[in-house]
């Protein structure tokens, strides 16, 4: 039986969406984008990766945030 990753395969089709070129969006074609990517952000945020993503980018954020008191 095969499988398959929801988060994984947002990835691939984020990956192959982002990769043609730009003049060749339509205004629809890029608000799709954005809402899967959005997608793919809410499969990704409950995960551990998730977390590890978040805690990683809120030391550096954290950092300016006590250097400028």
């Amino acid at each position: 039986m095969l499988t398959i990753n929801v988060g994984v395969l947002l990835a691939v089709i984020v990956l192959l969406r982002l990769r043609r070129r730009t003049e060749a969006r339509s205004r629809n074609d890029e608000k799709l984008t954005v809402i899967i990517v959005l997608a793919l952000g809410i499969v990704i945020a409950p995960t551990p990766l998730g977390q590890g993503i978040g805690d990683f980018l809120d030391q550096p954020a954290s950092g300016v945030t006590n250097s400028s008191r």
